[in-house]
């Protein structure tokens, strides 16, 4: 007898195919069986008439790293219909981490994890403690991290000595079941990292037969040698490339999507294995002080803030940002396009946009910032609108692109439900599969489901996960596709979506009627060489 059978559902596999009718049979936590009308014996039976059947939805891009040892239920991105996340992204894990180290890598991930514990640990440890989840997981290794764990904060080349430690550590990750390698090049101390470093990484991860993802060099006025940059590892090293993200931010750029999408269809059509990811959202988020010129956080937060104390400093960043826009987002209208989200020391600021603070105070908007910092000892995180609706529609109308959130499991209560956060966490899948297939028709569904399920699978090498056949393991969502939607908002983000009726993950169902079960079936999937 099986353990569950969802019958009358209108089954989207994942593949891309068009949808047809049929139940599905699930048995030891995978797909027994997909039959036009089954006769076979179920424990229990759910009705998904009127419904769609789909595998498990992929958010290929998260952190929620951050916030999964605090939440595990992961609310937000289970009540989409989301049943695997892959964490350690844009440079930044919270392992490993050296004993010297423990209060740099804190203090350096103050505005993403303020809520974390940290503590010493190998990435063994790491994983073996990570804990039980409502989701799968996918781990992986932070550039970032590895080079605050080598040379800390230090804008120079590595030393040979350096070099090795971290090809060490990285490998230690590997072994221990890492993914692969992240990178955030865009902000300290990945940005101090050159290609020849990233390049000498990379050939350790095809030695372990391991993937790169990056948040790329530069998002704004350079976006196109950065992805450049990235297509080049996967040329060199025939290692697998996911780029982060993908967008282009700054109002120069505007427009400039067609071109981008081409640059890395066309190494697709070369044969590499070059995959990206994005949100279907014409604002980001990030901490403050990644806003402000990259020298400023030279040395870490304290030396930042000393700097943001000097007259003449503010001077310095004031003329470099009138010259060449905010680091990595370019020119924006002015700083009303830039809100606090989450402000640990003056919460009652979050929503409020920096231009409405320096008005409010009667300063100057760029002192403003430097102010708030200081009173937030640099752990300020903000939402910055600062892409065009336009060329998001059209990378999250481009099939191939996979999606990835770039946002935290959160909950409408407890520690995660704080301030005012990006919408994606509780939106983003379900954006596209209700507005941007219904109204914005961009995607059919099937196509819209296979970016999010099948292809995503495919760019992780993930052979039993992510389509909807016979033997693979049993991550199954139940939605209405005319009901299926973000709720939450910039000004009230947080708000679960609405629409996902069942979701089963490794075939235990933790979404029930809606309703989260409480159940945590989820794994901690480590890479096979």
């Amino acid at each position: 007898m099986d353990d569950l059978l969802i019958r009358g559902g209108h089954v989207i596999d994942g593949t891309g195919a068009p949808g047809f009718d049929a139940d599905v049979s699930v048995g030891a936590g995978r797909i027994a069986a997909i039959e036009r009308r089954s006769s076979r014996a179920a424990r229990r039976v759910i009705d998904a008439r009127g419904q769609v059947v789909t595998p498990g939805l992929i958010d290929i891009h998260t952190h929620s790293d951050f916030t999964l040892p605090l939440n595990p239920r992961a609310e937000s991105k289970i009540r989409q219909g989301v049943t695997l996340e892959v964490v350690g992204n844009c440079g930044f894990s919270v392992a490993p981490v050296l004993p010297d180290r423990v209060g740099m890598l804190r203090e350096y991930l103050s505005a993403s994890a303020p809520s974390l514990p940290f503590g010493e640990t190998s990435f063994a440890d790491y994983v073996r403690g990570f804990p039980a989840t409502a989701v799968n997981v996918v781990l992986q290794v932070g550039h970032n991290t590895l080079r605050l764990m080598t040379a800390g904060m230090e804008n120079r080349p590595l030393t040979g000595a350096e070099a090795s430690a971290m090809a060490v550590l990285l490998a230690e990750a590997l072994t221990a079941g890492a993914w692969g390698l992240s990178s955030g090049l865009f902000t300290a101390p990945g940005c101090y990292a050159d290609s020849a470093e990233i390049l000498a990484l990379a050939r350790v991860l095809r030695r372990h037969g391991a993937a790169y993802s990056s948040h790329i060099r530069d998002e704004a006025d350079h976006v196109g040698e950065a992805v450049r940059e990235a297509i080049a590892v996967a040329e060199a090293t025939g290692v697998h490339v996911q780029i982060a993200h993908l967008k282009l931010s700054g109002v120069d750029n505007w427009g400039g999507a067609r071109r981008l999408l081409g640059e890395i269809a066309a190494a697709r059509g070369r044969g590499l294995a070059v995959d990206c990811d994005a949100y279907p959202y014409d604002t980001a988020t990030n901490p403050l002080r990644n806003l402000l010129p990259r020298w400023v956080v030279e040395g870490g937060i304290p030396a930042m803030l000393e700097r943001l104390g000097q007259a003449e400093m503010r001077t310095r960043v004031r003329a470099d940002i009138e010259r060449h826009g905010l680091t990595n987002f370019g020119r924006i209208p002015s700083w009303d396009v830039v809100r606090v989200a989450i402000s640990p020391n003056q919460p009652q600021d979050a929503g409020r946009t920096l231009g409405e603070i320096a008005r409010r105070r009667r300063v100057d908007a760029l002192d403003a910032v430097c102010d708030f910092l200081l009173a937030d000892r640099g752990a300020t995180r903000i939402l910055i609108t600062s892409m065009s609706e336009q060329d998001v529609q059209e990378i999250t109308g481009t099939p191939w692109v996979t999606v990835g959130s770039d946002a935290n499991a959160l909950a409408t209560s407890g520690v995660t439900s704080q301030g005012k956060p990006h919408p994606r966490s509780y939106g983003t899948h379900a954006r596209l599969l209700g507005p941007f297939v219904r109204e914005h028709r961009l995607l059919s569904l099937p196509a819209a489901i296979h970016k999010t399920t099948g292809a995503a699978a495919a760019a992780l090498g993930l052979g039993d996960r992510g389509v909807l056949r016979e033997g693979s393991w049993a991550d199954v969502t139940v939605f209405d596709p005319a009901r299926i939607a973000d709720r939450a908002t910039y000004d009230d983000p947080h708000q679960y979506a609405v629409g996902v009726s069942s979701v089963l993950v490794n075939g235990e169902v933790v979404v029930d009627g809606g309703d989260h079960t409480g159940v945590l079936p989820g794994r901690v999937l480590r890479r096979r060489s």
